[in-house]
């Protein structure tokens, strides 16, 4: 059982959570789900009991689905309050209102509800996903004021991880009855096991209408015949096929629901139920006002309703006006089958429509997506060899300034209202020909084909800046809107799309490098940083190959005693042509390529040989850090290449450890702690780089198993003669989590002083040493060097 005083440790919680995430994916049944978390939950947080209610598919009561509780002789725990109306009691006040509840004295809770065995404490959260309530989890306790804060906070989270599986659980579960449904169609007899085949042979939706119609023929009489598509949302009936008097019509219009509503098809839609009428049968309905005659009366009429899905419904309809040909019971049966064939096959034309609208656009604003957008351009550059008069295209690129303020401070949900509200506003001040799209995080394009001159782009600029030039209201904050936007043209039928957006994208970057709300037009200046950027990128991988690049170590050390603890490894590019290529010259180009990925596995194997010379030549245990890439954690791939590097050069445990950057986003958070977890039997750390310099590190701690802080320089500079509260609550945020801490850009003895007084560990910096050759950093070492230049400082 957990004391309070570890339960209040965020290190503790993260591994709780951890250990439920973990053996949540292995759980495939809701039961055992159900029964694990309750008995994690009172065996590991120490609770009395638990209890989980579920929703009724109406919304109207709450069940039990599983409790565990701590007997004091029985053998099971059980719930008296089975089955609790939504409206009543603590629990239904959760559920109603999706909100957590915590209470250190029940009796004083009108809405409290006592079970078998009274409690005194009770703590209550919602299981809800995506903004669905599935139901609650409830612990009681007879002790009063039990639950703390941090319970609740871990039962949140449990109850976040949970409702995530139910949904995940009860999707599974659905299409393995649809596959199950599947299964026995394809049981049926010979003759309908050819509308089944044909359901997922014919090529396109038109094939599949003339194949059916030919198998339909076969059995029943249908000279008339229509299959329409009625679409709930708009109102509308497409008529998708259509049969008369045995000729193949054009199909595909569309009609009104005041153009159908007095007909036996949308009566039978509006009824969900087969209808087979005679010619008397027939006259009957109309006089019962169900529906009018439309046209000839026929003999016999057959009609089918079937559902595609929320929206769409379906019908088909068969019609004979020969006395001799009649419909029977067995047609009916038959046309049902046939129905939900249909309802398949338009079902995966409509799915299929919409993965073509996803893989196509973005998901949140519904704009167009960097590929969609890059074959409208090639498209329109192909035009342009042909066009007379001669004529142009515009490309603007605009990206939000401050955005990542915004979704930072105010959190992920106002900034997506953030960016639909700023598209729609957009949307209205360009024209209908343009193709609007969002190609990544806060970055758009607008496309403009056909432009005579300069004019049109710049008035088009004037409307597009001026629209969201007014602050607007999200979710109760008043935020404005900037772009910084670059444009650029193209007029001739040999030019490159993605050179169209690479050169709008520099002259972005150019705008957004002079400020806030500002455009610049790509120009030959900006052409020359392109080619500059091209020929590092084409350098790259020959400089892997030629050895191009060296390790530089600076050393980090201890603050309280002299000694080197260990080195930071800088790389340095020795360019043929252009000599001393600096990092920040071309990490973020291999970052932007994928060249990344290489350059940082060669700069780990030369780490790791370097360690290995060290270690051959008696240095003892050296320990290396290296600057690597947040996309290797998105593959686990990167523990056996680490792996591969301590075993093939025999390094001690520790010896090769990782720095990743703030600004280095991961976005698959599980994912890269199980490759931090997978590097852990080698002694990997991960150090968090450049930290403070933006929100999202915050995040990390706690959900990643960070090992070292390293405060950036940015905040070392400023500790003079006087305190900086910052470092002081980074470090006191360090210690919290019990991580250890290296202070940065270390260059004056008043700075070294001032942070070996405090809970800094280590240091690093110029006041120590630059960073130095591999025969440098070992002449330091050996020379211990560093007691010579903080002995100053130290006396």
């Amino acid at each position: 059982m957990l004391s309070e005083a570890k339960l209040e440790s965020k290190t503790e919680q993260l591994s709780i959570i951890n250990q439920f995430s973990s053996s949540l994916l292995q759980i495939t049944h809701l039961d055992e789900l159900f029964e694990y978390v309750t008995s994690q939950v009172v065996s590991k947080l120490g609770f009395v009991d638990c209890v989980i209610y579920l929703s009724d598919p109406a919304g109207q009561f709450l069940d039990v689905v599983a409790s565990m509780g701590v007997a004091h002789k029985d053998i099971s725990h059980q719930v008296s309050q089975q089955k609790i109306p939504i409206a009543a009691g603590i629990t239904g006040h959760v559920a109603r209102t999706k909100q957590p509840f915590i209470s250190g004295n029940v009796a004083l809770e009108p809405m409290y509800i006592a079970d078998a065995r009274p409690a005194l404490s009770e703590l209550c959260v919602p299981l809800v996903y995506e903004n669905t309530l599935l139901g609650v989890i409830d612990c009681e306790h007879p002790e009063a004021d039990y639950f703390t804060q941090a319970h609740l906070q871990i039962l949140s989270t449990v109850a976040h991880l949970l409702s995530a599986k139910i949904h995940q659980v009860r999707t599974l579960d659905h299409l393995k009855a649809t596959v199950e449904q599947l299964h026995q169609a394809q049981q049926l007899e010979t003759c309908l096991l050819k509308i089944a085949n044909i359901t997922y042979q014919s090529r396109n939706l038109e094939a599949f209408y003339d194949e059916l119609y030919s198998i339909i023929c076969s059995q029943l009489p249908a000279e008339n015949c229509f299959i329409g598509l009625y679409d709930t949302q708009q109102d509308v009936l497409e008529i998708d096929y259509l049969i008369e008097a045995g000729v193949k019509c054009s199909a595909h219009q569309k009609v009104s629901k005041e153009q159908i509503k007095h007909t036996a098809s949308y009566y039978i839609i509006k009824q969900q139920q087969p209808l087979l009428c005679d010619h008397q049968q027939f006259l009957t309905h109309i006089k019962k006002q169900n529906f009018k005659m439309v046209g000839r009366s026929p003999r016999s009429w057959l009609g089918v309703p079937f559902v595609v899905n929320d929206q769409y419904q379906g019908v088909v309809v068969l019609q004979s006006y020969d006395n001799d040909r009649a419909f029977s019971q067995h047609h009916k049966a038959i046309l049902t089958y046939i129905s939900r064939q249909l309802s398949m096959a338009i079902d995966r034309r409509l799915a299929r429509q919409a993965l073509e609208h996803r893989a196509l656009h973005d998901d949140l604003t519904g704009l167009a997506n960097r590929y969609l957008m890059l074959e409208r351009i090639k498209h329109a550059i192909l035009s342009l060899g042909r066009s007379q008069p001669e004529r142009q295209h515009c490309l603007l690129y605009l990206d939000l300034d401050r955005f990542k303020s915004i979704n930072d401070a105010l959190g992920h949900d106002v900034g997506d209202h953030f960016l639909v509200a700023i598209v729609g506003l957009i949307k209205a001040s360009i024209r209908k020909t343009d193709t609007f799209a969002r190609l990544g995080g806060d970055e758009f394009a607008i496309f403009m084909e056909n432009i005579s001159d300069k004019q049109q782009v710049e008035q088009a600029l004037v409307r597009i800046t001026g629209a969201i030039a007014k602050p607007i209201q999200i979710d109760g904050h008043l935020l404005q809107a900037s772009s910084s936007i670059g444009v650029a043209f193209t007029s001739s039928d040999s030019d490159n799309a993605i050179t169209l957006l690479q050169q709008a994208d520099a002259a972005m970057y150019e705008a957004k490098s002079a400020g806030r709300s500002q455009i610049r037009y790509f120009n030959n200046e900006m052409r020359k940083k392109l080619k500059q950027q091209a020929d590092i990128e084409n350098d790259l991988q020959n400089g892997i190959k030629n050895g191009e690049f060296e390790l530089y170590y600076q050393p980090i050390f201890s603050l309280t005693q002299p000694r080197v603890v260990s080195f930071e490894s800088l790389v340095r590019w020795h360019h043929p042509k252009n000599g001393l290529v600096t990092p920040d010259d071309f990490i973020p180009i291999a970052e932007q390529t994928g060249q990344i990925i290489e350059l940082d596995l060669h700069l780990l194997e030369l780490a790791a040989k370097q360690i290995a010379q060290w270690q051959d030549a008696g240095a003892g245990n050296i320990c290396l850090t290296v600057n690597v890439s947040s996309r290797h954690f998105a593959s686990l791939e990167f523990v056996d290449q680490i792996a591969s590097l301590y075993r093939n050069y025999g390094l001690s445990q520790g010896a090769l450890s990782l720095e990743i950057t703030e600004s280095g986003l991961i976005e698959n958070l599980n994912l890269a702690t199980k490759v931090i977890n997978g590097l852990s039997p080698y002694g990997v750390k991960l150090y968090l780089d450049d930290f403070g310099t933006g929100y999202s590190a915050l995040g990390y701690l706690h959900q990643l198993p960070i090992h070292v802080l390293k405060i950036d320089k940015s905040f070392i500079s400023q500790l003079t003669d006087e305190e900086n509260p910052l470092v002081d609550a980074i470090l006191s945020l360090a210690k919290s989590l019990d991580l250890e801490v290296v202070a940065e850009g270390i260059e004056t003895s008043q700075q070294f002083q001032l942070l070996s007084t405090k809970a800094c560990q280590y240091g690093q910096g110029f006041l120590v040493s630059r960073p130095l050759k591999a025969a440098q950093a070992m002449a330091f070492l050996q020379t211990e060097q560093i007691k010579l230049a903080t002995a100053p400082t130290l006396a």
